[in-house]
Order: C-alpha cells, then structure tokens, then sequence
C-alpha cells in the first residue's frame, strides 16, 4: 500500500506542477487628470519669412557688348545716378561718328535744294520755267527735309546708344547680387547687377493651399499680423499683408504672401518670423498635448469613471494647436475627466487612481481626486 501512496502523491505533484499559475491582477496606474470645461480658443500661427525690399531691380545694359569694367560689389551702397559698369564704347562711337557724318551730309543736300527751289521759285515768277518744274523742286525740297530729319534721329539714337554703355543705378540702394563680370560679353537686357531700392520693407513667407483663405480673410482685420526678427531680443513689428500671390508656386505648392513694415529698423536678408494671430472660437476645449493618442487613424482620449476608477476610450475631434495645448471641438462634454499622461501605457477597463506627488498630505490626496479646468 505504501508504494501506491508515495505514486499517487507524485502523480498529484506532477499535476499541480503542470497547471497553469493564476494570471497577477493588473496594476492600479497613477494617472494625471483634469476635468472638461468649455472654453474659448484662437491660437497663433507663426511662419517663416526673409525681409526683402519693396523694390528690387535686376539692372542691365540696353545695348550689348563686352563688360570692361564694374564698378560696384555686392553690398555696397549706392546713390542714384551713380556709375557701376561700363561697356566697351568703341563700336557705339563709331556708331555716332557715322550717324553725325549723314546728319552733315543730309543737312547740306537740304541746303542745296532749298537754294534750288528759291532759285527757281524766282524763275517762275519770271515766266523763264513752267510752275510743273517748280513744283518738282519743291518735293525734292521736302524729301530733303524728310531725310534731314531722319538723319537727325538716327544721331540721336546713336548717341542714346553710346550713353548706354555706362550702366547707371536708377536710385538709391543697396547692391544685393552681383551676376556678370568683367570680360564677359552680354546682350542687351542681361542682368548684371540686381539693386534694392531703399524705402519700405517687406517681410515673405509662404503659406500652404489650406492656409490661404484664412490669410485671405484676416489681412482685412488691423492687428492680425506682426513680425519678430530671428537672433534679436526685439519687440515683435507690427506689419499689414500688402500682396497675395495669385498662383502657388510649381516646385513648393505654395502661395508667395508679401507682409508690409514699412521703414522699420530691418536688414535685408534677415530671417523673420510671421506671427498670425486666429480669432477666437467659444465652446471648444484645450487639452494637453500629451492627453492624445493616435489609434486606428483616429485621436483618442482617456477617460475616467470616477465610480469603478477605470479608463475607457472616446474619439475626439482635434482642430488645431494653441501652444502646446490641443484644441478639441467634438467628442467630449463638460465635467468628464480626462487622463493628460501615461496614455500610451492604458488599455480599455484598467483600474487607475488619481496622481498625488511625493510628500502630498491627505488633504492634497483627496484634492487630487478632483481635477481643476484648464483655464
């Protein structure tokens, strides 16, 4: 009988050994909270810009030729009629000096012929020759004028064409791009140079397609739009959308948006950024940023039952960022209680308790079991 025992008590030690342990009852999370309360929202939407001026030319010369000489760098300041490039004048003079001969010679065969036709005007009256005859040194008189004066244009486009050797600044400026040097041989209307006029500022940025009309309705509004400038410890400048681009860009599929601030202390270059301020919207709610989590192509939200002290999940409708506070307008309601950390480590039903920090009391315990709105 005895080895029989000592079997059956092996076989129930198997047994017991083989079973599965019972599963450890999950952990009781301490989790962040507020409580849901309407509120109101704008937000601010900030982009990149570079401040450019109102007035940028690309220079070049209106004849074409080979560049001798350029006398503006890239940075410099100029005045208005000032000299910074010059062409080869030989060919253009010579141009001239051929323009001037058959100008001479224009104006002495007008001569002759107006000596012509009083000589024989004086015949006429004589009876010597017909009025047929006068009249055809009266029209070579006047095609004599005619080429006469063709002959005194053409010197002075020829001369026109000499001045436009020398590349002259057409205000006052700074030179911000330098795009042909000297020996090279350009064509008339060749950028050579690119200008900006001193005066007023403009501050461009892009914008998305889904963005424009927003722009578009805001540029209307006063105050909307400002301008802080990158590196400096400066107030933000007020600033005004002067221009709207019609078409987006082929390569960024963005809209060009010119913002004004006029003669404001700026440089050109300089990296800005465009603060656009939103109007506000009533009945919608913030939440911390970290109370989302994306699941299933959808954002979601914990919520606790304050009766049981478990999660569960609801779908919110997110319309944008205020700060780092996210703007939900759909999905919840006033007074239910939203977990704001450690959301990505809940799953439906789990028991969670409300967070007190180290070294709480009990009154700061039970206060914690009440979240506050965010205000």
């Amino acid at each position: 009988m005895k080895p029989l025992h000592a079997l059956l008590l092996a076989g129930l030690a198997v047994l017991a050994a083989c079973s599965k342990p019972e599963p450890a009852p999950a952990p009781v999370r301490a989790v962040r909270t507020l409580t849901v309360a309407p509120q109101s929202a704008g937000g601010v939407q900030e982009y990149a810009g570079e401040v450019r001026a109102r007035t940028e030319s690309r220079l070049g010369f209106r004849v074409g030729g080979k560049i001798v000489r350029r006398d503006a760098d890239l940075g410099d300041n100029v005045k208005a009629g000032q000299l910074l490039a010059q062409l080869d004048p030989q060919d253009l003079r010579l141009g001239q000096e051929a323009a001037k001969a058959a100008l001479s010679a224009a104006q002495v065969n007008h001569d002759q012929a107006a000596a012509d036709f009083k000589r024989f005007k004086e015949l006429r009256d004589q009876g010597f020759i017909s009025s047929a005859e006068l009249e055809r040194r009266e029209t070579a008189l006047k095609a004599a004028l005619a080429q006469l004066e063709q002959a005194r244009a053409q010197s002075s486009v020829q001369g026109n064409q000499a001045a436009y050797a020398s590349l002259l600044a057409d205000a006052k400026g700074v030179i911000t791009a330098v795009e042909a040097e000297p020996g090279m041989v350009v064509a008339a209307g060749t950028p050579v140079l690119r200008l900006a006029h001193d005066g007023p500022r403009d501050v461009v940025f892009a914008v998305p397609e889904d963005k424009l009309a927003l722009i578009r309705q805001l540029a209307a509004v006063p105050g909307r739009f400002s301008v802080k400038l990158w590196g400096e410890d400066s107030t933000a400048l007020p600033a005004s959308i002067r221009e709207i681009s019609a078409a987006a860009d082929p390569v960024t599929r963005t809209f060009l948006v010119k913002a004004d601030v006029g003669k404001a202390p700026v440089k050109l270059g300089q990296t800005a950024t465009v603060r656009v301020e939103l109007p506000q919207t009533a009945g919608v709610t913030k939440l911390p940023l970290t109370a989302l989590k994306e699941e299933q192509g959808r954002s979601i939200v914990w919520l606790v039952d304050r009766q049981s002290m478990t999660v569960r999940a609801q779908a919110v409708q997110v319309a944008g960022a205020d700060g780092n506070d996210a703007v939900i307008t759909g999905g919840l309601q006033a007074g239910q209680v939203v977990v704001t950390a450690g959301v990505h480590v809940l799953n439906p039903g789990q028991t969670v308790k409300f967070y007190v920090e180290p070294g709480a009391s009990a009154a700061a315990s039970a206060a914690s079991a009440t979240p506050v709105s965010v205000k």
